[in-house]
């Protein structure tokens, strides 16, 4: 079976610097194979310098990568890009680059993608790119809710501008804020220069994503500041057993049903019995859950499963409970079924 094309999605609120960031991308020598997609309300704004050809739709740019312009829905623009790429009416890619408009929240964007049968068949859920302005940054996060919910869902927080910053304490006391937002983001700074392989690969398949790391800083600092978007939480569960795929899909399940839309994302490496060897790579977003996916091994000595929740109200306690009402039911399961089997 052939390996499914990752999507990444650039988000950020209005004037946050997202197609600023995308152009950098865009000049990088290892960008070529992307397919840019912009949404129809936004600005494609890619410099003129890289622009090759174009077509109603698709334009050709000069590293080999190409753009095209949401016209109509995001999920028939993702289902023509592969069937023009089975006939071999444009060139092959082997990553998609969604750019959203300042406005959008995630959520749909990732419902979209692990939704549609077609859609994740051919596609995976790549890595969530917020851009925050550090010169408005902490002003946006305390007026715009829509900023906070997109810097909770990141996988990575770009900071732009910096460079026109002075003033270090206020792009320090910025990074203080989003990390209270979300902890287990990475946050980076757009002029440090960034690189297309590293900033749009997976988190989860890098071999320094260390959920607890970030997830301590929060504990270190969290006199520091109060978080803007305080009905946020962002939190990581660690279970050092594998997990049985049956007790999994259960808990799973408890979560969805019980949290719905309060369950923005979760993501995680997972250590499932069936196959201990192999990590399964887990991503949701609120009520829809992605089939799970395996890397070829452990990225790290560490085999324990690893789940990040991003959840609008619900604190941990919350998870904490569902998961051991599951975890007793699936024990007596297993107590029931032995005493069958000892009895036969």
């Amino acid at each position: 079976m052939m390996a499914r094309i990752p999507i990444s999605v650039i988000t950020g609120f209005l004037g946050s610097g997202k197609t600023t960031l995308l152009n950098g991308l865009l000049r990088d020598g290892n960008a070529a194979g992307t397919v840019v997609v912009v949404n129809e309300f936004g600005e494609i704004g890619l410099d003129h310098h890289l622009i090759e050809s174009s077509s109603d739709q698709i334009i050709l740019l000069t590293n080999g990568c190409l753009c095209c312009s949401v016209k109509g829905d995001l999920v028939n623009t993702l289902r023509d890009l592969i069937y023009r790429r089975g006939l071999g009416s444009m060139p092959k890619f082997d990553r998609v680059v969604i750019e959203t408009t300042g406005l959008a929240d995630p959520c749909s964007v990732i419902g979209l993608i692990l939704t549609d049968p077609v859609i994740n068949s051919q596609y995976s859920l790549g890595g969530i790119i917020a851009t925050v302005d550090a010169i408005n940054g902490l002003a946006t996060l305390e007026n715009h809710p829509e900023s906070a919910r997109q810097a909770a869902m990141a996988d990575r927080l770009v900071l732009t501008k910096t460079d026109l910053l002075g003033d270090r304490a206020s792009i320090d006391q910025l990074t203080v804020q989003l990390r209270a937002i979300n902890p287990a983001a990475l946050v980076l700074e757009a002029a440090e220069g960034l690189r297309a392989n590293s900033l749009l690969a997976s988190c989860i398949e890098l071999p320094d994503y260390e959920f607890e790391t970030t997830l301590r800083w929060r504990q270190i600092n969290s006199d520091h500041a109060q978080p803007h978007g305080a009905d946020i939480k962002s939190f990581c569960i660690v279970r050092p057993e594998p997990i049985p795929h049956e007790v999994l899909h259960l808990i799973l399940r408890a979560l969805t049903d019980n949290l719905g839309p309060r369950l923005l994302r979760i993501k995680g490496l997972l250590n499932i019995a069936e196959s201990p060897l192999r990590p399964a790579v887990l991503q949701g977003a609120q009520t829809v859950l992605h089939e799970l996916s395996w890397l070829d091994g452990w990225p790290t000595e560490d085999h324990r499963s690893r789940m990040v929740f991003i959840t609008d109200g619900v604190g941990k306690q919350v998870v904490d409970d569902v998961i051991e009402v599951i975890d007793r039911f699936a024990a007596k399961t297993q107590r029931h079924r032995a005493g069958v089997l000892a009895c036969a």
